[in-house]
């Protein structure tokens, strides 16, 4: 679905605004449209107060305007300063992990800032990170304030993924190697793995496994530098240090061996909050 929209979650925050400037970013070398998607889950309380909006009561259809205006001027803006990309913006009602759950079955790519205020507070904090990342339809990039400088620098930092050999670490490969050639950045691939009886003796054999992956990629894009990283470590570990000299952090949506269970428990709520760059998470359709 490379024509497909790029959705954002926008909601006004700090951590919008960087994911939105990131999908700017990636819309910018796909040509993909952008799409700012404000979800708010109204509670059935007397008042709430909304980003840039004073306090109201539900339904108030001031405060709905002034939410939509917010959205409008937001993709207005980043229309402004991109005129070659088109960058479109609305407002829907509901709980907002459904809500974007729902709503990446279209999407290509979705693009999600850490936390926020108004309708995603705390979105990505704990269990709804993970069920974000786990259900959605499309690859979703977490992208937190202080940890996108990478995403738009003109720095060689390389596109990294996590590699084990499993199904969605494969599709995750393949979507971090075109990622790389599309920005003309390399691509670093990382495979965590356990010694067995036979200790160091097994490198090669896990080095054998991860080129065979890599070799459809390397047909695909002649031209593109890899590199190709083994550490006997915990993948986390792995990642997270890896992080730190990354354009983008890439994963599957769960895997075996060295990244089994990567997104099923604490490893990936430790990389969506303590990666030193974007984290994407892929998955088959």
């Amino acid at each position: 679905m490379r024509d497909a929209e790029i959705l954002v979650g926008y909601d006004g925050s700090t951590d919008a605004s960087v994911a939105l400037n990131w999908a700017v970013e990636e819309a910018r070398h796909s040509g993909q449209p952008v799409r700012l998607a404000y979800v708010f889950e109204w509670l059935t309380v007397a008042s709430w107060v909304g980003p840039g909006v004073a306090p109201g009561v539900w339904p108030d259809d001031t405060a709905r305007r002034q939410v939509e205006d917010l959205v409008r001027s937001a993709a207005a803006d980043a229309t402004a300063a991109n005129p070659g990309l088109r960058i479109t913006g609305e407002v829907y009602d509901g709980p907002p992990a459904l809500v974007l759950q729902e709503r990446s079955a279209e999407a290509g790519m979705l693009v999600l800032g850490s936390r926020g205020h108004g309708g995603f507070g705390g979105l990505l904090a704990g269990s709804t990170a993970v069920s974000v990342a786990a259900h959605a339809h499309c690859p979703v990039v977490v992208v937190r304030d202080g940890a996108g400088s990478a995403a738009t620098d003109t720095s060689n930092h390389p596109v990294t993924v996590g590699v084990d050999g499993s199904d969605p670490s494969l599709v995750a490969l393949g979507f971090a190697a075109e990622r790389a050639a599309q920005r003309q950045l390399p691509l670093r691939v990382l495979h965590a793995w356990t010694p067995g009886p036979g200790g160091a003796a097994g490198v090669p054999d896990e080095r054998a496994a991860v080129e065979q992956a890599l070799e459809p990629w390397r047909r695909t894009f002649p031209d593109l530098a890899v590199t190709v990283d083994l550490e006997s470590t915990s993948p986390s570990t792995m990642l997270i240090e890896a992080s730190r000299d990354a354009r983008l952090v890439v994963v599957g949506s769960r895997g075996r061996g060295g990244l089994a269970g990567m997104l099923l428990g604490s490893v990936s709520q430790q990389l969506i909050q303590h990666a030193a760059c974007p984290v994407a998470v892929v998955r088959e359709r």
